[in-house]
């Protein structure tokens, strides 16, 4: 089982490489962010032609959330349970049969940026944060495999960014934003990139300023944290770097975890 996450950036402007990656990828379920559309004018009906089920979670122009899944969506959430902040559209999470007889849990994130630092907006973030991870502990009650996959805004140590010295002052790097994040890992979560790779300077994120592609000024902020149950079953995660260098990309690519049966 295949299971990828996308920060789109406008789903409707990225709608021709969405489906190049659904036909040449072939996700079992795709995790998008960004979407930045009401569900109404959400491109489901091309999506559902490439052979996709669609749950989405929008909002007219800024975030929005979606999954799109072979396997019918069942249990679908919308918004994150226990969040006071969910006038904007950040998370949605379902249930989907895995093919084996057994079901996966995945949820698409989008946790806030938080910048500037020091603001009422580093503080939504924080509850954000703080939010998910005790939604994330309820469901490791469950003792089902779960993917909460997503655009965290987070880099979790100094091998995530081309400089970290950079980096030191945003609110995606500062202490207390990592130390967030640890504490989702410390619940039991495997970050399934570091389940399989140490190696540093592995981004999903290029800024479209500065050169930062063609000089590779990246970011990993693209997260799937895995249940233990999920994490037992992993066998193998790609950054889908090539998406960086295709007509009109998204400033983010592609992360997928394939899972064993």
């Amino acid at each position: 089982m295949r299971i990828a996450t996308w920060n789109v950036n406008s789903v409707r402007q990225r709608l021709a490489p969405l489906l190049a990656f659904l036909r040449e990828a072939a996700p079992d379920v795709l995790c998008l962010q960004e979407t930045k559309c009401e569900d109404h004018v959400f491109p489901r009906l091309e999506i559902e032609d490439a052979g996709y089920n669609v749950a989405v979670h929008g909002q007219k122009g800024f975030n929005g959330v979606a999954i799109l899944s072979k396997s019918p969506l069942q249990d679908v959430t919308l918004g994150l349970p226990g969040f006071d902040g969910e006038a904007q559209s950040r998370y949605i999470e379902a249930v989907i049969a895995d093919g084996a007889g057994g079901v996966m849990r995945v949820a698409s994130i989008y946790a806030p940026n938080g910048n500037p630092p020091h603001t009422q907006k580093y503080l939504y973030k924080l509850a954000f944060m703080e939010t998910l991870t005790r939604h994330a502990e309820a469901l490791l009650d469950l003792e089902e495999p779960t993917v909460l996959a997503g655009d965290y805004n987070v880099i979790p140590e100094a091998r995530d960014v081309y400089e970290a010295s950079a980096w030191v002052g945003d609110a995606l790097f500062l202490p207390q934003t990592r130390a967030a994040y640890q504490r989702l890992v410390n619940l039991g979560y495997a970050d399934a990139l570091r389940a399989t790779s140490d190696e540093g300077g592995l981004y999903t994120f290029w800024d479209y300023q500065a050169g930062a592609w063609q000089k590779n000024k990246g970011l990993r902020i693209d997260h799937l944290l895995l249940s233990p149950q999920a994490s037992d079953r992993l066998a193998r995660v790609e950054i889908v770097k090539s998406m960086r260098a295709g007509d009109k990309p998204s400033d983010h690519v592609a992360i997928y975890a394939d899972f064993a049966a």
